[in-house]
């Protein structure tokens, strides 16, 4: 596995920056943010490390040139829109710029583009599946096309009223993802598995990674600390920053070491890149700097603990 960092949290950097960091830190990699230039539509959205819009082949050789010269890979290339939200017109905005970065992730060699499925939060999975149909398996074949992967976070995009009640992204649950790779067969639709999701929806956080283990282009590190005592106040139909916490890597509800473990078991040798939301860290650019650095200190020594078991 190689490890790396999603670049979102350092927003203020320019692309040579986070890779001057990652480089300095010892990652072996980074998640790139493609999003379009403009104002963020929530956190952690918004973010341009890589602008793909008319991106070509010497602007593409630019860029791998840098990532060549300092030792740091693309892990893959990050955009987490809803291209199944409820205006058709909005949503054909997020498919168009998924069909950039696409093109992007082969001039650039790197193979994976990460994002959500998406979902009109109104309806349900079963209302919301032929929509979801017709977005993605034209988007799926475009990418085979192009050489190019498409790893689906399993984030439920649901966390607050204004995602109610169904969230903005339908492939939150291994039941979802048996009938997408089921209806989508294609070995280029695959997973970007984020443990901690899982754990906030009281979820097994291991069991998917053997049966998905074929699925799993990229992974998420993140943590999450369920407050017991707030969740028997609330019960589980509350919005779920009420009762959850995301947290660094070790700083929540997952035992790393063997998450690893089993990931590595699964066969994957692919990147693991953490994910800094944790508010705790958020204060400056110096913390957030911290976080990955402790964040990375943290997961190499569990890396070592998962060669042991």
């Amino acid at each position: 596995m190689q490890l790396g960092f999603v670049s979102a949290i350092l927003p203020e950097l320019g692309l040579e920056e986070v890779v001057r960091f990652a480089a300095a830190e010892g990652f072996q990699c980074v998640e790139l943010m493609c999003w379009p230039r403009g104002k963020a539509e929530r956190r952690y959205a918004g973010v341009t490390h890589l602008d793909v819009v008319g991106l070509d082949r010497a602007g593409a050789r630019r860029v791998c040139e840098l990532m060549q010269s300092s030792g740091v890979a693309i892990s893959g290339l990050g955009y987490y829109p809803n291209p199944l939200a409820p205006d058709p017109a909005e949503a054909r905005i997020y498919l168009d710029h998924l069909r950039r970065i696409i093109v992007a992730a082969e001039l650039l060699g790197c193979g994976v583009v990460n994002t959500f499925a998406g979902r009109d939060p109104r309806t349900t999975l079963s209302e919301n599946w032929p929509r979801f149909l017709d977005a993605w398996q034209p988007l799926v074949r475009f990418a085979e096309d192009h050489g190019v992967r498409i790893g689906i976070e399993n984030c439920p995009m649901y966390f607050t009223g204004d995602e109610w009640p169904g969230g903005k992204n339908l492939a939150y649950a291994p039941a979802v993802w048996r009938r997408m790779f089921a209806e989508i067969p294609s070995p280029s639709f695959g997973l970007n598995y984020d443990p901690s999701h899982l754990v906030w929806q009281q979820m097994d956080y291991l069991r998917p990674l053997e049966e998905f283990a074929a699925r799993l282009f990229h992974v998420h590190l993140k943590d999450a600390l369920v407050d017991r005592q707030r969740l028997d106040d609330v019960g589980i139909l509350a919005t779920p920053l009420e009762y959850h916490t995301p947290k660094l890597p070790g700083r929540g509800a997952i035992d790393w070491p063997r998450f690893l473990a089993v990931l590595r078991k699964s066969g994957y040798t692919g990147p693991a890149c953490i994910e800094v939301e944790d508010r705790d860290y958020e204060g400056s650019l110096e913390a957030r700097q911290r976080a990955l650095r402790e964040s990375g200190k943290f997961l190499r020594n569990c890396l070592k603990g998962a060669n042991n078991r």
